[in-house]
């Protein structure tokens, strides 16, 4: 299970030892797929990733991808918080999947990119455990409440059930999810090593690599169960949940009810959001499951360009969803104007000579908002 990347990480310890005994002499100045060739203090790597033009587009590509996703994720959170309207339990679940994904973007992302430019594990044994078991969680977070959002509105939707689940109900149920997404992203920190391998007398490499007990064969059972857990099973409950629920809507759609109207965009975005991470997601554990299944994949040309590019489409699933609120959701939209323009769109102004003298207080002091919830 290839959780944190980096092409070190891609074998584990018994298959880094394997590669080191039978496949590349050290002191020949090789190391797996790719060749170290050794002129004194000075070691070239035989690699796309090595290329400056290859290495600039790498680190705009992460960059963007954390400067947006730690930026739209922070916006999601605040605008929840700020706006008492805002604050309903779908959009408590969805500042759940932005704590998930800021955690990714501030937590994983920069150790990534910084071991992707070096090949070498730099930042300790703590954080060798510590890291690849925070994006496991966190993918596993973010997963679990979609799946939680699509059952909670399949339940009032399809099966119109009129009671609401509760905020306290709905705090209990995002600990347990956190709880049990911890419990599946245990065994990255557990299984793994942290050790230090001679290239030379002169010149060693730090790594951070998975080591299952007994044999590999275990971690291709996990890999394979975390494709189940984390792709496959999600996709069919949701694709079920949101079918069934268009479905519905379709059937009472009709040009006077807003709130149907309203219930079907909301519930178009959510469906959004869902093919958004599978299509992100899928390709990576596609790959790491093949990595599992032969070891040959590691053998392949550019490897660790192709890793990576998998990599970074997955990753772009921690910044895309504030974009898809504000582009598919009028309420959203309008709390980031309100947030970042300090500015109120005229379709949400009160009509009424009453309540418009109110709005203008409101439109100067940029303190308030008004918007019909999801």
């Amino acid at each position: 299970m290839l959780s944190f990347p980096g092409w070190l990480l891609a074998m584990n310890a018994d298959e880094l030892n394997m590669t080191q005994k039978e496949h590349i002499p050290f002191e020949d100045g090789h190391f797996n797929c790719c060749s170290f060739i050794n002129d004194g203090n000075l070691w070239t790597l035989d690699d796309s990733t090595k290329l400056v033009g290859v290495q600039v587009v790498l680190i705009l590509a992460y960059s963007t991808i954390i400067l947006f996703g730690v930026t739209g994720n922070s916006l999601v959170i605040y605008v929840v918080y700020k706006f008492k309207n805002l604050r309903t339990v779908t959009n408590f679940f969805i500042v759940n999947l932005a704590v998930a994904d800021l955690l990714v973007n501030t937590l994983c992302l920069p150790f990534t990119l910084v071991y992707l430019l070096y090949d070498e594990w730099m930042f300790g044994q703590v954080l060798c455990f510590l890291l690849p078991f925070a994006q496991g969680m966190t993918v596993h977070v973010s997963t679990i409440t979609l799946n939680i959002i699509a059952l909670d509105r399949h339940r009032s939707i399809v099966n119109h059930m009129e009671t609401k689940m509760s905020k306290d109900l709905c705090a209990v149920v995002i600990v347990i999810s956190w709880a049990l997404s911890a419990l599946l992203a245990s065994p990255l920190a557990i299984f793994r090593e942290y050790g230090s391998f001679k290239l030379s007398p002169e010149e060693s490499l730090q790594v951070c690599t998975e080591k299952w007990p007994d044999s590999s064969m275990n971690g291709k059972i996990y890999s394979f169960s975390m494709l189940v857990v984390q792709v496959v099973i999600p996709l069919l409950i949701n694709s079920v949940a949101y079918i069934r629920i268009w479905n519905k809507l379709k059937k009472h759609m009709t040009c006077g009810r807003n709130d149907n109207q309203r219930r079907r965009k909301t519930t178009k975005m959510m469906l959004t959001m869902v093919v958004v991470f599978a299509v992100s997601w899928l390709p990576f554990h596609a790959f790491q499951l093949a990595i599992d299944i032969d070891n040959n994949v590691l053998n392949m040309k550019d490897f660790k360009l192709v890793f990576t590019v998998f990599h970074i489409m997955a990753m772009c699933s921690t910044c895309v969803n504030p974009i898809l609120y504000g582009w598919m959701n009028n309420n959203y939209r309008t709390a980031f104007l309100s947030v970042v323009k300090c500015y109120r769109p005229l379709g949400v102004r009160y009509r009424s000579s009453k309540n418009r003298e109110k709005q203008k207080d409101d439109d100067r002091d940029c303190t308030d908002f008004r918007s019909t919830n999801l």
